[in-house]
């Protein structure tokens, strides 16, 4: 529970996202050109010190990974997921004899670290690094960049400044309370992407990218035939539990499940099909009861 609590708490937590993350860096005069035609948001609207969400769709519309990325001086920065940085990195990389458009896999060069809570804007005060500030948690946050080789030191002067360290475990109970997905868990390239709920991830105003005639189509028609919810049980459940309506239709799957210290209750990320979607909805795991929530489950400091 220090763990926890110093993010949900009024401390500051701190988590190594190195491994859990890729980092590719894009140059060229082309970049931004080519880079728009490859995502869903608007890559012109990216700017300095503040993550850009975007996705990578197929022409289909289903998602290849869910992204951020950062412009700089010299291009962009996009930091992935670890399930869909390969996936990601070989999507670019086919253009780079297309133009003036480089891409660098710099991961293993640099290192990712982040510090969630309400103190975290002072225990970063005197660190030197790139800082954007983030949130992997609901959580007020700030991400830090570095070369790998300071990894070490950085996170000395962190922890020294009343960072806490908390652990992957219970990063992920914070990421589902804050009803953030993970690639490979709670979509992967099956999932359409506006099944996920990254509709800030999506700009319906700019030109023409890959898979935009599918996403746009199903904007129009009104909805998607299942979204990524957030579930209620009295019980725990299991990743990848069926679920059913109260009278036993199927209705969806169970993607992510964790107990909530702050709902005192488990709590799940699932898919659930549209006319079940509604707040409040009871569904159930067996003979297990439920009930659909809005997500985030927990609204923390972030959106104060």
């Amino acid at each position: 529970m220090i763990e926890y609590e110093s993010v949900r708490g009024d401390g500051a937590g701190l988590i190594d996202l190195s491994e859990s993350r890729g980092r590719i860096r894009v140059t060229g005069s082309e970049a931004t050109m080519f880079l728009n035609g490859l995502i869903t948001n608007d890559i012109k609207n990216a700017i300095e010190n503040s993550w850009l969400p975007a996705v990578f769709p197929t022409v289909q519309g289903r998602l290849i990974g869910a992204v951020r990325i950062l412009r700089s001086d010299s291009g962009f920065l996009i930091d992935t997921e670890a399930a869909s940085h390969d996936a990601i990195l070989k999507t670019i990389s086919r253009f780079t004899l297309a133009g003036d458009f480089k891409v660098v896999d710099v991961t293993a060069e640099t290192a990712l670290l982040t510090v969630q809570g309400k103190r975290a804007g002072d225990v970063i005060n005197d660190v030197n690094a790139k800082v954007i500030r983030a949130t992997h948690t609901g959580e007020h946050g700030f991400d830090l960049i570095i070369e790998a080789g300071e990894r070490a030191s950085v996170t000395a002067k962190l922890i020294a400044a009343g960072a806490q360290p908390f652990s992957q475990e219970t990063f992920e109970t914070l990421r589902i309370e804050a009803g953030i997905p993970r690639h490979g868990q709670d979509m992967d390239e099956t999932s359409v992407v506006l099944e996920t709920n990254l509709d800030d991830a999506i700009s319906y105003t700019k030109g023409c990218y890959v898979g935009q005639e599918i996403i746009i189509r199903i904007k129009h028609r009104g909805h998607v035939a299942r979204k990524l919810t957030g579930l209620k049980f009295a019980k725990p459940v299991e990743s990848r539990a069926t679920i059913t309506s109260e009278d036993g239709k199927e209705i969806g799957r169970v993607t992510s499940s964790t107990f909530s210290p702050r709902l005192e209750s488990p709590i799940a990320l699932g898919y659930v099909r549209y006319e079940y979607l509604s707040a409040g909805t009871a569904v159930k795991v067996n003979d297990n009861p439920g009930t659909v929530t809005d997500l985030p489950f927990v609204r923390g400091s972030w959106y104060d």
